[in-house]
């Protein structure tokens, strides 16, 4: 297996995770829920990262349970900024260098402001996407701040 981005910053900094790997069509994403049912988890580890954009045009990740929709009016308060919505799924690929469905938090071509929806902290592990479709990286939360900047606040819908 070939190491993304997210691996190989996990990797310098020596912090401990392991990689699973899901069945697809190539080029194809895979929403959440079944990459949990994929992987035989409960979907209550698995999150999905979205990309989005202020105001001022600056972009944000929000990384959130696969279960959960983005309330992005608590997103935006969590930054601070007064507006905030999804990037086009066209402007993910320049921007990170990820594709939809294959979009980790770690390993972006830039590193932005982050925020892990809080119920991640109930969690001594949680997966995300490894970079690419097809890949997940399974690590406890709070190791993400090594990596990047990340803070831990309710950002899914009620």
């Amino acid at each position: 297996m070939d190491k993304t981005n997210a691996m190989r910053m996990l990797d310098q900094k020596k912090i401990k995770y392991n990689v699973y790997e899901y069945p697809h069509q190539e080029g194809e994403a895979v929403d959440g829920f079944n990459v949990a049912t994929l992987l035989g988890e409960d979907p209550k580890y698995v999150f999905k990262t979205l990309v989005c954009v202020d105001n001022t045009k600056h972009y944000r990740v929000c990384v959130v349970n696969v279960v959960d929709e983005i309330d992005l009016k608590k997103a935006r308060k969590a930054f601070g900024v007064k507006s905030l919505e999804m990037i086009a799924v066209k402007e993910l690929l320049p921007l990170t260098g990820y594709v939809r469905g294959g979009c980790s938090p770690l390993g972006m071509k830039k590193v932005f402001p982050t925020i892990v929806d809080e119920k991640a902290k109930e969690n001594d592990r949680i997966i995300f996407s490894g970079g690419k479709i097809g890949l997940q990286i399974e690590m406890n939360p709070n190791e993400l701040s090594k990596l990047i900047k990340v803070e831990f606040k309710d950002i899914r819908r009620d």
